[in-house]
């Protein structure tokens, strides 16, 4: 049986539940770290998985595997992929793959540098001047309508069925997101930055400079995703227009001859260099962006 005892303020406290001494802070219960036993999981993605970019690829390879080895998989329609890693080998030591890979590098490599550059361009013009949002963005989202690839039969009168052809439809589709995203950071900065640049009266190059493009960064970064992939989506259609060179060339010389084989491999290149070029952006927005805490830390 517990005794009653009374406090300074006369109010009753059982003796089995005594105040905490004095100098000592008391915690609620609800604020308390709980115990070992019933940790709480962090919410969010979890931990980052090791080499995580390369298992869904490789279990995609395990189910093409099986089902070629299983006979669920017509061979004639499409290879296994030792079939397509022999004739991999084969283009490698007849020296054709590097040679046509080398040209389509080239080639995706000038679009990209054009394309990143007109929308980076046009991207700060519109997002700092609303005169020139108003000229700049309507043109912009009426292309953004309009496919790049259904504008072959057009660039093809205006220049031709050679390099510069291939060149400014790859430049047409990677413009765009590059200035969609861009533009989007441009105008989401928050406006206080703005304000403090007035107070300290930082000069207009030099708010540019510390305030909107690392403000624009994250919008730019994700442009340049989309970008990446979408060289590549257009270079495989241009490289098929009368091409003498190209993974895309080598590709319809494969079907001309029923070479299913050839034509799964360039379709592996294709694939493979998209997957490293976004890996090689997701890299760069790593590193640049490692002051900002977000999940996918």
């Amino acid at each position: 049986m517990s005794t009653t005892v009374f406090d300074e303020q006369t109010s009753p406290v059982t003796a089995d539940k005594q105040p905490p001494p004095a100098g000592e802070r008391t915690v609620p219960s609800a604020l308390r770290r709980p115990s070992r036993h019933r940790t709480r999981k962090r919410l969010g993605p979890g931990r980052p998985v090791p080499y995580g970019w390369a298992l869904g690829p490789l279990l995609l390879l395990a189910v093409w595997a099986t089902g070629s080895a299983s006979g669920l998989v017509d061979a004639r329609a499409l290879p296994a992929p030792w079939t397509i890693a022999t004739a991999a080998g084969d283009l490698i030591a007849d020296g054709r793959l590097q040679s046509h890979l080398a040209t389509s590098a080239q080639r995706a490599l000038l679009g990209l540098v054009f394309g990143v550059a007109t929308g980076l361009l046009l991207a700060v013009v519109s997002g700092l001047s609303r005169l020139g949002e108003a000229l700049i963005d309507g043109p912009v989202q009426i292309k953004r309508a309009v496919p790049s690839l259904a504008l072959i039969p057009l660039l093809i009168l205006w220049f031709g069925i050679g390099e510069t052809m291939k060149v400014v439809t790859i430049a047409l589709g990677v413009f765009v997101p590059v200035y969609i995203h861009t533009h989007n950071g441009l105008r989401t900065i928050d406006n206080r930055y703005a304000e403090l640049a007035e107070t300290v009266r930082l000069s207009r190059l030099r708010f540019v400079r510390h305030v909107v493009l690392p403000g624009a960064l994250p919008g730019f970064l994700l442009g340049m995703r989309f970008a990446v992939t979408t060289a590549w989506l257009a270079l495989v259609v241009v490289e098929q227009v009368n091409a003498t060179s190209g993974i895309g060339y080598m590709m319809e010389l494969a079907r001309t001859y029923g070479q299913t084989d050839v034509i799964i491999v360039g379709l592996v290149v294709y694939g493979f260099l998209g997957l490293f070029s976004d890996a090689l952006v997701r890299l760069v927005e790593r590193r640049s962006l490692s002051w900002r805490r977000t999940l996918a830390d």
